[in-house]
């Protein structure tokens, strides 16, 4: 090998050049009109404005993340809320909250309230207990919380009554913080014993078992002594902290200071509310919601004194002005003219649907359409109706081809030739179903059958109907089946339902027959696009300088006018242990309309769930009582069948009647009961706002062969009166074994009926038809309670 030096390649190789630079020299430069080198100025132009733009769009998120921070963090911004919840029984919290606002003022003694501001800390802190075993006071305050800080006793450890320091009340109240959308977390872990060893080991076993319940990021602390709490309040300064999305949306304010100012004798009064703005601007001109208590305007909004200002000098201040009383720095005033009208209902009007004399052009339009209704010829069974003929449904699906075919009712009338020649030629079913339909009389002797039926009286009837109903009872694959009753004509007990051809495939007009309570309801043209337009305007609150908007992070004094008197008294009575919380609404979230959510029954509630039963609905700062309808949730179709039930382990959707919200939103759906606290019966979140959804609900009606030749069978027991045979005649029938038929003709009195189908039928299978109607929920009889 020779010495080693550097490679040196030939510069006139152009195996990897490109075939526009190698016939470059080709290319006349002057004719061209291009430059020397224009597309590489092109090039190093483009990357520039790439360079520019990413540039541009990484000062824009630093700007928006030093706002977001000198917002939560800064001297103007709100006291961070810290709740306490203790996992077990035996975490005491209450020294725990005492001593943390001790060191948080820096001042021994009984702090004067819940919130301190610290100079030490440059930091204003609040601090709340949550009260152990009281669910709902839990769920309120977990709402609000800047820190959910978990507090976990060592002695649960080592306690022979329980192996793990999170009890079924704590693992309740986890599960259904998880649900609401769990903000920053951390975990207080006390009572460890002063040996260093055993103080080690004793954290790592209260870690490793609370880990597994709480978010990734969760921080463990130490809270024993002063200097662990001191490390706390350093760590947790500069803690960046995390918020649940929903709330971010609107803004809120939890009360320092709750009291009534009443007026006339009317029974209402003017709520006011004093704390902290957080999250967004509200505007005087906006809606507001007390939570359990509805939703209200305001009468005005003063801006007042920080009363817990971090600089010490301002704090002096403040004490030599005390006595001075509350000072007023602004106030805003509502404009009649843009104040958003408290409209919860709509008022139908009575004359909106009266008829008026069509005009010459109107009447000429309807005999057209009358005229091109006659051309289209549809072949009907022989004493169909015109309102038993609208039960057929005209569009077709591939997959029931089938069913279609045995429809068609050979000996029915025949009204257009061409659609009898088509039909067949579709398959070998049909030739199969009119190849026996010539012996059907000749196979079966339907009315001797029949006679000895007919000398059963009503009561031998029950009997065996029942007898056959308990034998089938272990089926839980058709939970849809009902009886027929007895007494009451088919007909006249299932008017209100229908026939489907297909489920997926065959129309439903969402307008038609609507009950008087949509009447009372809102709907959207476009639900996407409003909600867009209306987070929007919260943009644009927050950035202008609007005259009637209150800053975030101000402390202000709200009146919220024209609440009842009976409700602020509870609001504000000294045994209430939960603070008031007013929240900004976004626009139209006081008008009442359809919401659909997405649900599913708790783990711990094992009490069945019956659709249209009153339960109290938790949405975002929302609590409401509704009666839901629970439905599948169809994906590729736009009906969706009623669900008489809420299953276990499964999702549902519950649509119900409720104040307009917009999503995202958590959902906690409680179930109040006499003298105990409200049990978690499921949780989900708000999937549409959608009066136009369709949910039907489906019956099924069966019968049972009595006489089966090959393709045919009398049925009976199906219904119980000839009148009703004709009457659902036009309905297809289908069996449990997967056949598919029709009904043929009537035989006897007793409601027996010859009926064809589509395959060899067995003598133990079922016949079955399904029907279908609309269902709605249930209109709440009291929306808030309090």
């Amino acid at each position: 090998m020779g010495g080693s030096r550097a490679q040196v390649n030939k510069p006139h190789k152009t195996r990897f050049a490109s075939k526009a630079s190698r016939h470059a020299h080709k290319i006349d430069k002057v004719r061209t009109g291009k430059p020397e080198g224009s597309h590489r100025a092109a090039v190093k132009g483009a990357r520039a404005a790439r360079v520019q733009r990413s540039k541009a769009i990484r000062d824009q998120k630093r700007a928006a993340l030093l706002k977001e921070k000198r917002s939560s963090v800064g001297t103007s911004s709100a006291p961070r809320v810290v709740v306490l919840f203790g996992l077990s029984s035996l975490a005491n919290v209450r020294p725990l909250a005492k001593e943390l606002l001790t060191i948080a003022s820096g001042e021994e003694g009984k702090p004067p309230s819940s919130t301190v501001a610290s100079p030490t800390y440059k930091l204003r802190t609040t601090v709340l207990q949550a009260p152990y075993g009281d669910l709902t006071t839990c769920m309120e305050l977990a709402k609000v919380a800047d820190l959910l800080a978990f507090v976990v006793s060592a002695n649960s450890l080592y306690n022979c009554d329980s192996s793990s320091p999170i009890d079924d009340f704590g693992s309740q109240c986890l599960s259904v913080f998880r649900a609401m959308g769990l903000p920053s977390t951390a975990v207080f872990i006390r009572d460890l014993p002063s040996d260093n060893k055993s103080r080690q080991e004793l954290k790592k076993a209260a870690i490793s078992f609370v880990s597994p319940e709480l978010p990734e990021d969760c921080k463990f602390y130490v809270a024993d002594t002063k200097d662990d709490l001191h490390k706390f309040m350093w760590l947790f300064k500069e803690q960046h902290l995390s918020s649940p999305h929903w709330r971010n949306q609107r803004p809120y304010v939890m009360s320092e200071e709750a009291c009534i100012k009443p007026e006339d004798s009317s029974g209402l009064c003017t709520l006011l509310v004093t704390g902290y703005l957080r999250a967004h601007n509200l505007s005087v001109n906006q809606l507001v919601h007390v939570s359990g208590a509805g939703d209200f305007q305001l009468g005005q909004i003063d801006v007042l004194k920080d009363p817990f200002p971090i600089n010490e000098r301002k704090n002096s201040n403040a004490m030599d002005s005390e006595d001075s009383g509350i000072q007023i720095v602004d106030t805003f005033v509502p404009d009649p003219s843009n104040q958003e009208p408290l409209l919860v209902e709509n008022i139908p009007d009575p004359l909106e649907g009266e008829q008026t004399w069509p005009t010459e052009a109107e009447m000429e339009e309807a005999y057209l359409n009358n005229k091109q209704r006659k051309l289209v010829k549809r072949k009907l069974p022989r004493g169909t109706s015109e309102y038993q003929a609208a039960w057929i449904v005209d569009d077709t699906d591939d997959e029931d081809g089938d069913s279609e075919n045995v429809n068609q009712d050979s000996a029915g009338m025949v009204i257009d030739e061409q659609d009898h020649s088509d039909h067949g030629a579709d398959g070998s079913d049909m030739d199969a179903v009119s190849h026996f339909t010539g012996k059907f009389d000749e196979e079966t002797i339907g009315r001797t059958e029949m006679a000895d039926d007919e000398n059963l009286t009503k009561e031998q009837i029950e009997a065996e109907i029942k007898k056959i109903k308990e034998a089938n009872a272990e089926d839980e694959e058709f939970p849809d089946e009902v009886e027929t009753p007895l007494d009451v004509p088919a007909k006249r007990r299932f008017a209100k339902y229908r026939g489907l051809k297909s489920f997926r495939t065959s129309s439903w007009d969402p307008k038609e027959s609507l009950p008087l309570d949509y009447a009372r309801i809102f709907a959207f043209d476009n639900f996407t696009r409003t909600q867009k337009h209306v987070l929007a305007k919260i943009v644009e609150r927050d950035e202008g300088t609007s005259k009637d908007c209150a800053q975030r992070g101000s402390f202000v004094r709200i009146h919220v006018k024209n609440v009842p008197t009976d409700v602020a008294s509870k609001l504000v009575h000294p045994s209430r242990r939960l603070p008031v919380v007013v929240s900004g609404l976004l626009q139209h979230e006081s008008k009442i309309s359809v919401l659909h959510f997405s649900i599913k029954k708790h783990d711990s509630y094992e009490a069945p769930i019956k659709s249209k039963e009153s339960f109290i609905f938790n949405v975002g700062f929302r609590q409401f009582t509704a009666r839901p309808l629970f439905s599948t949730d169809n994906i590729n179709c736009n009906k969706h069948k009623m669900e008489r039930f809420l299953h276990h382990g499964r999702f549902s959707v519950a649509s119900v009647y409720a104040p307009i919200c917009f999503p995202p939103l958590p959902l906690i759906v409680l179930k109040s009961r006499d003298g105990e606290q409200p049990a978690i019966a499921a949780v989900g979140s708000l999937k549409s706002v959608d009066p136009d959804r369709i949910i039907l609900k489906k019956i099924v009606l069966t019968g049972y062969p009595q006489r089966v030749s090959k393709l045919k069978a009398i049925v009976r027991y199906m219904f119980h009166n000839p009148d009703d045979v004709k009457w659902f005649k036009p309905v297809e029938l289908w069996t449990k074994h997967g056949r598919r038929g029709r009904i043929k003709e009537t035989v006897g009195t007793h409601g027996a009926m010859k009926c064809i189908f589509n395959s060899s039928i067995q003598q133990h299978d079922t016949v079955c038809m399904s029907l279908y109607k609309r269902a709605y929920p249930k209109w709440p009889e009291q929306l808030y309670q309090i």
